[in-house]
């Protein structure tokens, strides 16, 4: 690498090379993040080189220019061969400079960045600042030492609940453990050399001895950690990688670490994660406000659990909210319930009064929608139907200030109806939160047809502050989310209908990775939700479209899920353990009789390949119809709002990796079994690119 000589010292690339007196700073500028790159590691190599060759250096500190150590590694360098230098090229350059090296560490130091620090003799730390290995939440393990170092300075039973988790921790934790010399809580730079000139020479991890646990510990460690990471393979590889490292010796232990990274690095897992990780990536950058707009209060119309659950986000991230409904008294108790919540956090030590005193304080419970008309923003929560909406948002209109926003909670209802109530249908958008509001990751944002940038502009806004990913939506029956899961369900009880059991095909989808059964997931959320879209739609169902009625005769017979006792399965009083029931058989039967349908017998791979070939094909409408705006959004929505596997990508990103004539005939499958009406999509929309 060529090195370039400048007024503040030599420098490789993004590292310079600069001295303070005896010590020499190896200082990383890779904005944004300092990400670790062949030309970050390259830079490294030769300054470490270079420093150990001075006979004037006494010691080395590397320390970012920015906010940053190392974030991590750069994802984009993943799916091929790596570039060299490699990371253990750099460590291993690290431990045999005959100067002792010491890691400053400031904000997120993640994966190989955490690596290469506990590759140096000594690490200090900026107080504020985290350390973690998040591999296994990319389909990987640490490939650098990760699980062999650490377990010098923790006990493996610690280390694999570390490589195990991905969980981040404070640098204030890592020290309190031994992974952190010493915080500091200001002047990183001066405290690093200071470090450094008192460290008095190597300490590498590698030549010490692995720390021991109590009889059992590792073993049980081991055990809650395949338990918790559902044994996805690079869990099953993390214990490996750490067990392996207490039975031999440190270099063949790192060798077979590095082979299972590379291993697992280029294999499909990895590969599906990190899709989703540049589709965040994406979607950030393509639905960023313009930071014109300001949001300091914000009103919300119902007080259900929808509604609260908004208030609640809203207050959490610091904005106004006033809660209103119908019924005063409602969003009085909105308030109380979210009062109680934070008083039992509070004495469980999960919050400090301090911040439920914040948060309490900017929660207020109005007695009318005049206590909107200051709002910036007004969200509408009230019951799905097209008139109870309309006329809320009619009186919106006319409360607040003519450029303050209406947003309005739909989750099926067509946005451009409600619009066209409004005298000013531009400041209408849609914006369908996901239960738990406050907790969900995924806004879906529904752009409607007169929806105006300055509109569009505070969605993005309130996404923002809420720390919520928007996904931008056209205006269909469903959106994104909805229309692909209705086509879902429908092929499950279709299959149910032709002689599936609900249990089976639940337990089947489960084992494929989703979250949760369909059926499950219907009792869970009320099975009258879907009832009642079902029921608008009605009228202009054609009678040739097949449709499956059992879900209709449940919510007849007040089966309507958990929060009756009994739904699709039966629920014993204060569980949610769902139990097949032999009425719901029952019931089956007679519906398959009625339509004179001679069950089947299903096999899971039959049952996974019709489901997941509905959520495609309709992927694929969605795409020709202009509701998503990429592929990659629809990865995102399932995954994140729907329990789509995350190791799996997403269904375009399965059906990329599906073989295009095997795909072929499973939708002309689908076609058959779905009968007069279907729609097949255009396939190669998903498997572009």
């Amino acid at each position: 690498m060529t090195v370039e000589n400048t007024g503040a010292g030599r420098r490789w690339g993004p590292i310079t090379l600069t001295t303070e007196q005896d010590v020499a700073l190896l200082i990383i500028d890779h904005p944004p993040v300092n990400a670790s790159t062949a030309e970050v590691r390259a830079g490294l190599l030769a300054g470490i080189e270079a420093a150990g060759r001075d006979d004037m250096i006494t010691a080395v500190v590397l320390i970012g220019a920015q906010r940053h150590f190392i974030s991590g590694s750069d994802l984009r360098e993943f799916s091929g061969p790596l570039p060299e230098p490699q990371l253990p090229a750099v460590i291993a350059a690290i431990e045999q400079c005959p100067k002792p090296v010491v890691a400053a560490l400031a904000g997120a130091t993640l994966g190989g960045g955490f690596e290469l620090a506990l590759g140096c003799d000594g690490r200090i730390a900026l107080a504020g600042g985290t350390v973690g290995f998040p591999e296994v939440t990319l389909g990987m393990i640490p490939g650098a030492g990760g699980t062999q170092r650490t377990q010098r300075l923790v006990t493996p039973a610690r280390t694999l609940e570390l490589v195990t988790s991905g969980a981040r921790i404070p640098v204030e934790l890592a020290h309190d453990e031994g992974l952190v010399d010493e915080v500091v809580m200001s002047s990183l730079r001066d405290e690093a050399i200071r470090f450094a000139r008192k460290l008095g020479g190597k300490r590498v991890l590698r030549a010490l001895p692995v720390r021991t646990d109590p009889p059992g510990a590792v073993e049980e460690a081991a055990r809650a950690a395949l338990a918790r990471g559902a044994a996805r393979p690079a869990v099953v590889a993390a214990v490996g990688a750490v067990l392996t490292g207490t039975a031999v010796p440190v270099g063949r232990a790192l060798a077979h670490e590095r082979a299972a990274f590379n291993r697992l690095r280029t294999g499909t897992e990895a590969a599906a994660v990190r899709h989703l990780f540049f589709a965040r990536t994406a979607v950030r950058k393509a639905n960023r406000p313009s930071g014109n707009a300001e949001v300091g209060h914000v009103g919300v119309v119902g007080a259900g659990t929808m509604g609260a659950g908004i208030a609640r986000a809203l207050v959490e991230a610091g904005i106004a909210a006033t809660v209103v409904d119908q019924a005063p008294e409602a969003a009085d108790r909105a308030v109380d319930a979210l009062r109680g919540t934070y008083e039992r956090m509070t004495s469980s030590g999960r919050l400090s009064s301090d911040e439920a005193g914040r948060r309490l304080g900017l929660l207020s419970a109005g007695s009318g929608l005049r206590d909107l008309a200051a709002a910036d923003l007004v969200i509408e929560a009230v019951y799905e139907d097209t008139d109870v909406k309309t006329d809320v948002l009619r009186q919106l209109e006319n409360i607040t200030a003519p450029d303050t926003t209406i947003a309005t909670n739909t989750s099926y209802l067509d946005v451009d109806v409600l619009a066209s109530a409004l005298e000013e249908p531009s400041r209408l958008v849609g914006l369908h939160f996901f239960n738990p509001a406050h907790r969900s990751a995924v806004l879906e944002v529904v752009r409607g047809a007169r929806s105006s940038d300055r509109t569009m502009d505070m969605a993005l806004t309130i996404a923002h502050a809420l720390r919520k990913l928007p996904i931008i939506a056209g205006v269909c029956d469903g959106f994104i989310g909805n229309r692909i899961y209705n086509a879902y369900r429908r092929q499950c009880e279709l299959m149910v209908e032709e002689g599936a059991a609900p249990e089976q095909v639940d337990r089947v989808l489960e084992d494929f990775g989703f979250a949760m059964g369909p059926f499950a997931v219907s009792d869970m959320s009320g099975l009258d939700i879907a009832w009642r879209m079902r029921q608008r739609r009605a009228a202009d169902r054609d009678p040739r479209e097949r449709y499956p009625d059992i879900a209709d005769q449940l919510c007849e017979l007040g089966r309507l899920g958990q929060k009756t006792g009994n739904g699709w399965y039966h629920y014993e009083p204060g569980s949610r353990t769902p139990v097949p029931d032999s009425r719901v058989a029952e019931l089956i039967d007679r519906s398959r009789r009625s339509k004179g349908i001679e069950p089947r017998t299903f096999t899971g791979p039959e049952i996974v390949d019709r489901a997941l070939m509905a959520m495609a094909n309709e992927a694929a409408l969605l795409l020709a119809d202009g509701i998503a705006d990429r592929a990659t959004d629809i990865d995102l929505m399932l995954t994140l709002a729907y329990g789509f596997p995350d190791h799996e990508g997403g269904i375009t990103f399965w059906a990329r990796g599906q073989d295009p004539a095997v795909l072929d005939r499973s939708q002309k499958r689908l076609g058959e079994a779905t009968g007069w009406g279907f729609r097949p999509g255009r396939l190669s929309l998903l498997t572009a690119g």
